[in-house]
């Protein structure tokens, strides 16, 4: 991935066409929208396209728009994603899906920076630059006829390759915490990961790539909110090791070390002195909140509307609390 930041690096700057290579899940669009905020055109518009994901016979109106009455349901005029990412970057995924036929007006607008609606007669210009991703192989594509040659060179002015991640297992530890720290800033439950996990993650084959693993880290969060993960968590395809029993006295002492820290935070009357070697206040107040949700759940027999008066907040906000620290209603 060093490589990868090295090549963005060189070409962020230079208006050129990008071909990104990769597997699925290996962070293709990632790459291509770090390329345009990078670029002189980051304040132009960003559009995608998934040239995969639309019908043959829809995907020239998708890139090029259409006028009323071109075709049956045009019912009013449109701009395509040319139009859209005007003095932007258009980014078409899965490049290596689109039909030959659509290659060829591809390849036209590339040369002359023009094109016409379907079913319109007026040229437009227009002022994109171009960065495309495939996880084909373009160069047997081109073999088998399948791919025209002149667009492949057109495009992969500046070829970038995503490594798998089953080549780069050393980034899964600081991938999971990022998706742990994106998790919780999306309101899911807190989790940490035992070094085990980490261990029997790095065995996996990880067909998906890096989103197989975003992934299985936000369906952790749902199912173990402020857990300690460890391999007895984790789904059995992802279960590579055996635990040991210093891997269950580690995890007894997390546990232990929370609920200490959790007690300590509902401590009223250390609630006001800061310790000399300082607090960290987010997760001081967060159990601070637990505790008051709880028992204003405990003293209302778990009427949420009811802890709500008592808290004096929203009772939808209440419920977004709840899920977060996974509190469940006895």
């Amino acid at each position: 991935m060093n490589d990868v930041r090295s090549l963005m690096a060189q070409v962020a700057g230079r208006d050129v066409s990008v071909l990104i290579n990769g597997e699925s899940g290996t962070g293709k669009e990632v790459v291509a929208n770090c390329l345009h905020k990078a670029s002189s055109r980051a304040a132009g518009p960003f559009v995608p396209l998934n040239c995969g994901a639309i019908p043959s016979e829809l995907l020239e109106s998708e890139l090029f728009g259409h006028e009323k009455g071109a075709f049956t349901g045009a019912v009013s005029s449109r701009p395509g994603r040319f139009e859209l990412a005007d003095g932007g970057t258009l980014f078409l995924d899965e490049i290596g899906d689109m039909p030959l036929n659509m290659q060829v007006k591809l390849l036209r607008v590339i040369q002359e920076k023009c094109f016409e609606r379907v079913g319109g007669t007026k040229t437009i210009d227009c002022d994109v630059r171009i960065i495309a991703a495939t996880h084909k192989n373009l160069e047997e594509m081109i073999d088998e006829g399948k791919f025209r040659e002149d667009l492949y060179y057109r495009l992969n002015v500046f070829p970038i390759a995503m490594p798998a991640l089953r080549e780069r297992t050393e980034d899964i530890p600081t991938l999971t915490e990022l998706f742990v720290r994106r998790a919780e800033a999306d309101g899911f439950g807190r989790i940490k990961v035992m070094p085990a996990v980490i261990r029997s993650l790095q065995q996996h084959p990880w067909s998906g790539n890096v989103r197989e693993l975003a992934n299985l880290i936000e369906r952790l969060t749902i199912m173990h909110p402020d857990s300690i993960i460890s391999i007895s968590e984790l789904p059995e395809k992802f279960r590579y090791l055996e635990e040991d029993a210093g891997d269950i006295s580690l995890k007894a002492q997390l546990h232990l070390d929370v609920d200490q820290a959790q007690a300590e935070a509902s401590d009223a009357p250390g609630a006001h002195v800061l310790p000399e070697e300082g607090i960290d206040m987010k997760a001081y107040l967060e159990g601070i909140e637990q505790v008051l949700i709880e028992q204003a759940l405990d003293t209302t027999n778990n009427v949420v509307a009811r802890a709500a008066d008592k808290l004096q907040i929203r009772r939808t906000t209440l419920v977004e609390k709840m899920r977060k620290y996974g509190i469940q209603r006895k």
